[in-house]
């Protein structure tokens, strides 16, 4: 039997010939150039929609020596925080004419961050992100020279040119200064895996605001890897701790946890133990107790990361932006201790 013959995909001429207009015509309409009338305009369009044509985007960025390509090196695109910066950036970029080629990594080392940028090199990005909030990815951002603007998003959090993070210490601190206002004496944290910026920042704003009231700040005993079973074993320890009546969570996966651990060992959430989260999960409204929560605007860090990256792009030697805030949601797992505190702020 021979073989199917293939339609022939419509071309620029096709679009030229149906509308009766040159090719560089087609061309300036495509590309949203001045200096076409607009009843010629329409014909262009119409002919494009009649012959169902795409515009081949690899031929146009070739003619445009422009790749508008960001490469971004991602890992763990399953934990909530890299997936939802990379959805954001997307957009963002997406929103600038430009699209992303992302490389995820397998390993959190310094020789699989240089194999997963050397590959979104050869595809000629003319940027590149780092989504991989820890420390080993921090030194082979700062030890190295990539030829294109290099943007790191969460992973340093110090307001250093071409970094874009959520202020993860703000976040500590309204999570603390909740369960503090509520009346509780003092705030037990349950922390993320250690080399994470995000883990170590929000352990500086949960020490930061104890420290401001004058309370106790207790041992960093309990951290987990972001997993809900890492929280429920903190809970199962804790649990036992008759003392702990509030306890604020790295992330809401940590949160949900812990609170199972908790009730599996008769501690009532709120009544017996308040417990804050991170991260506002949209599943954390419909928990029992539905969650208070820290909630992250990935949407403005999406669009903030790629502010600095087009103004890197466009030449400026080092831009900077400021940390995007966070805010506190508060739902039904906090609650006043049910014996006051009646010691006063430092």
């Amino acid at each position: 039997m021979p073989a199917r013959s293939r339609k022939r995909h419509p071309t620029m001429a096709d679009v030229a010939t149906r509308a009766g207009v040159s090719h560089q015509t087609v061309s300036r309409v495509i590309n949203n150039l001045p200096s076409v009338r607009p009843e010629t305009a329409s014909r262009v369009l119409e002919a494009i929609a009649d012959l169902g044509y795409r515009p081949n985007r690899s031929a146009r960025l070739l003619a445009s020596k422009h790749s508008r390509l960001i490469g971004v090196a991602t890992w763990g695109t399953s934990h909530h925080g890299p997936q939802q910066v990379l959805l954001a950036l997307d957009a963002a970029a997406r929103r600038a004419d430009y699209r992303i080629a992302v490389s995820t990594l397998h390993a959190l080392t310094e020789e699989d961050t240089r194999d997963g940028v050397e590959e979104l090199l050869q595809l000629g990005v003319e940027a590149v992100v780092l989504i991989i909030p820890h420390e080993s990815m921090l030194r082979f951002a700062k030890g190295s020279d990539l030829g294109v603007p290099t943007v790191v998003v969460e992973g340093d959090l110090s307001r250093m040119p071409l970094t874009v993070g959520i202020d993860n210490v703000q976040g500590g601190q309204l999570a603390t200064r909740h369960l503090l206002e509520l009346g509780h004496r003092t705030v037990v944290h349950v922390a993320g895996p250690p080399g994470w910026a995000e883990a170590s920042a929000r352990v500086d704003g949960w020490r930061l605001e104890l420290e401001a009231w004058g309370r106790s700040v207790p041992p960093l005993r309990w951290g987990g890897d972001w997993s809900a079973r890492s929280g429920y074993d903190a809970g199962v320890s804790l649990a036992r701790d008759r003392d702990v009546t509030a306890i604020f969570a790295a992330n809401d996966q940590m949160a949900m946890g812990l609170i199972a651990a908790l009730r599996e060992a008769g501690r009532r959430v709120p009544d017996d133990v308040s417990v804050v989260g991170f991260d506002d999960l949209p599943e954390s409204a419909y928990l029992d107790p539905p969650l208070t929560s820290v909630r992250q605007d990935f949407v403005e860090l999406g669009r903030r990361a790629m502010s600095v990256l087009e103004r890197a792009l466009a030449g400026e030697r080092e831009p900077t932006a400021d940390l995007v805030p966070t805010a506190l949601v508060v739902r039904a797992s906090t609650s006043s201790p049910r014996v006051p505190v009646t010691e006063a702020r430092g």
